[in-house]
């Protein structure tokens, strides 16, 4: 058995066709199909259902195609870590989701870089859920994100819980408070934000509010946060955002903190489960450093 037949394997698996499988591959279909029963034949067992449309995996299928899904992943992390290793210019490819740009990871990546004048870093913006899939493709070496997404083959660090505030025009009622809490927020016109398939900070804002048994009525989901805040400096309605976006200072945008314990956004890290390299502890103990520096609460980790 080869790395192709894996890779044929899953991509008839994830097509459920041959003729689209061999299109993504860009082979024939007839040398593909013969890849698979070869492959079949070697095992000693069926992998697929032909006589299904769309083609559907047996039983025996299915378990192969979540082994196989982790052979070539973890092909693909040694590829990568290997490939690190042999190049001498050291490199640092960076992801990261914008809302964490506003606060201090851009004080952490400025320091690193004083520390580091040899290492070439590079910041490349993408949802939690591409980070995980870019690290295990050996896209980016680190991922820095707000999304409590699990995977064996990541090693997520909690760095911090950051407190959420409440954003709202200069003239709203709410803005005379020195504090809100959710239930004071519930009947607001509420903006949240991204609009992006799959989870994301709008789903972790609404699964908070949910947590208190809270459901806004007149909530609307829009593409960013800039985009938020926006339409709060329009008086259209409030937005809950990380506390780090105070840093952006429109005109009649009032911030009010949220005193509910559990009003955070955690701040992770991530990096492939097993990569040691040293360019990336140096930059953990950075990101602890900054933090120190700037006071801010903090239990610290173990990398």
């Amino acid at each position: 058995m080869e790395l192709r037949h894996l890779r044929y394997f899953v991509a008839v698996a994830e097509s459920k066709s041959f003729t689209q499988a061999a299109e993504r591959l860009f082979i024939a279909q007839p040398p593909l199909s013969r890849q698979i029963q070869q492959l079949e034949a070697e095992i000693g067992v069926q992998l697929f259902e032909r006589s299904s449309r769309p083609l559907q995996l047996t039983e025996a299928g299915h378990f192969f195609y979540q082994h196989a899904l982790k052979l070539l992943s973890n092909v693909e992390e040694i590829k990568s870590m290997t490939t690190r290793i042999g190049i001498v210019e050291r490199s640092l490819k960076i992801g990261f989701v914008a809302s964490l740009l506003y606060g201090l990871l851009s004080k952490i990546i400025y320091v690193f870089r004083q520390q580091q004048p040899n290492l070439k870093i590079e910041l490349i913006e993408m949802t939690t859920s591409e980070q995980v899939q870019a690290l295990k493709q050996g896209k980016i070496d680190v991922g820095f994100g707000r999304l409590r997404i699990s995977d064996p083959h990541i090693k997520r660090i909690l760095l911090r819980e950051e407190p959420l505030v409440l954003a709202v025009h200069q003239s709203h009622p709410l803005a005379q408070q020195t504090s809100v809490t959710l239930a004071e927020i519930e009947q607001q016109p509420l903006f949240v934000y991204p609009n992006t398939q799959g989870a994301n900070f709008a789903h972790q804002v609404q699964a908070i509010l949910a947590k208190h048994a809270l459901t806004p009525k007149n909530i609307k989901v829009v593409r960013e946060i800039q985009l938020a805040l926006g339409l709060v400096a329009a008086s259209e309605g409030v937005c809950i955002v990380p506390q780090s976006a105070k840093s952006i200072q429109l005109a009649h945008v009032h911030y009010i903190p949220i005193t509910d314990h559990d009003a955070v956004s955690p701040v992770f890290m991530a990096v492939r489960q097993l990569d040691q390299d040293e360019d990336l502890r140096a930059l953990f103990d950075c990101i602890y450093q900054v933090y120190d520096l700037e006071a801010i609460k903090y239990e610290r980790k173990v990398f």
